[in-house]
């Protein structure tokens, strides 16, 4: 006996992942849905071998669904979550609106586990942002042996986290750059992404960061240890597919480099690359359509008492986003719902 799920946000690239994933993992599931808003309605998508017709969620009755993934954003979240909820299908929603919600459990699987049973509190569960998911991952086990102080991360984000609009921005903008009658001003981004960088990823805060640099902080805090201290420095990057991190850790105890990157090397999650040599590390590139998250790098860190630096490479639609979701559906059916 399996599951009967709910993708809604089927037709964009999270809720695609979501659906390509369910299938390549063979998620327990007896039926499934694509939903969709109107303007989008009667869209195909792909189910491994089948194809799924898109379905109205502003009229879709929820009643007698187990779980419903949502890649809609938080406007839509907060009108059609509780609906969800109260019908009695558990809602695993990527938006960041349930993210700081204290009744509402933060979860990456390999990270805190136990706290999908709090899913009962709200029947919803909130997916991290997409930097933070691989993150967290990288130092959970770390933090495990030798007690995290602080973290000092720079992150190198593709713009694939910003949407579709991200990547055609991209697109369209490196085409035009060899097109002298042609240009392509910024509109997703602040400032030409094409063979540029970008230090400014969602809006300023008042302290001088940006949202997306608070949420780390914040989400680190719940999923790992509210005692951890957070810095982050987000980076929008030409790149289509895939985040990087230059992490520096400092412990409270010592942490050899050759003992964290055993650790590492045995942790769930995780693909440890790294050879001092050419080409013996991961980039973005090569981290795209792979459920792993790659720490290469490993380093101590000799300017302070107990540092240690690595990179951190993972696909940002996958782990960062749909990949993880599917993770806490399967984590969610096997403590908890007990069907498939």
């Amino acid at each position: 006996m399996g599951y009967k799920i709910v993708v809604a946000g089927a037709t964009g690239n999270v809720g695609r992942e979501m659906l390509n994933i369910l299938a390549e993992r063979e998620f327990p599931v007896d039926e499934i849905a694509a939903l969709a808003s109107r303007r989008s309605l009667g869209t195909e998508c792909s189910f491994g071998d089948d194809t799924l017709i898109t379905q109205d969620l502003d009229t879709f009755d929820f009643t007698g669904w187990d779980m419903a993934l949502f890649a809609i954003g938080s406007e839509a979240t907060k009108k059609y979550a509780p609906k969800a909820a109260a019908a009695g299908c558990v809602v695993i929603d990527n938006s960041s609106l349930y993210r700081y919600d204290p009744q509402v459990p933060l979860i990456v699987p390999e990270v805190n586990p136990s706290a999908v049973h709090d899913y009962a509190n709200k029947n919803i569960i909130a997916n991290p942002n997409c930097s933070t998911a691989q993150m967290v991952v990288a130092l959970k086990p770390l933090h495990d042996r030798a007690t995290i102080k602080r973290v000092v991360v720079s992150t190198y984000q593709s713009v694939s986290g910003a949407g579709k609009d991200g990547m055609d921005e991209l697109w369209d903008q490196t085409k035009a750059i060899y097109n002298p009658t042609s240009e392509v001003p910024p509109a997703k981004f602040t400032k030409q992404i094409a063979f540029n960088v970008i230090p400014h990823i969602d809006s300023f805060m008042d302290s001088g960061e940006t949202k997306e640099e608070w949420k780390m902080v914040a989400e680190t805090k719940k999923i790992v240890d509210t005692r951890i201290k957070v810095t982050a420095t987000c980076v929008r990057v030409p790149v289509f597919v895939g985040h990087s991190e230059a992490i520096n850790i400092e412990f409270e105890d010592f942490l050899d480099e050759d003992e964290a990157r055993e650790i590492l090397r045995t942790a769930p999650g995780i693909l440890v690359v790294d050879k001092r040599e050419d080409g013996g590390y991961v980039t973005p590139v090569e981290s795209a359509g792979d459920y792993a998250t790659f720490i290469s790098r490993i380093r101590q860190d000799s300017t302070i008492e107990n540092g240690l630096n690595l990179w951190c490479v993972s696909d940002n639609l996958r782990k960062g986003a749909a990949l993880n979701a599917v993770q806490i559906a399967e984590l969610l059916g096997r403590e908890v719902l007990k069907k498939g």
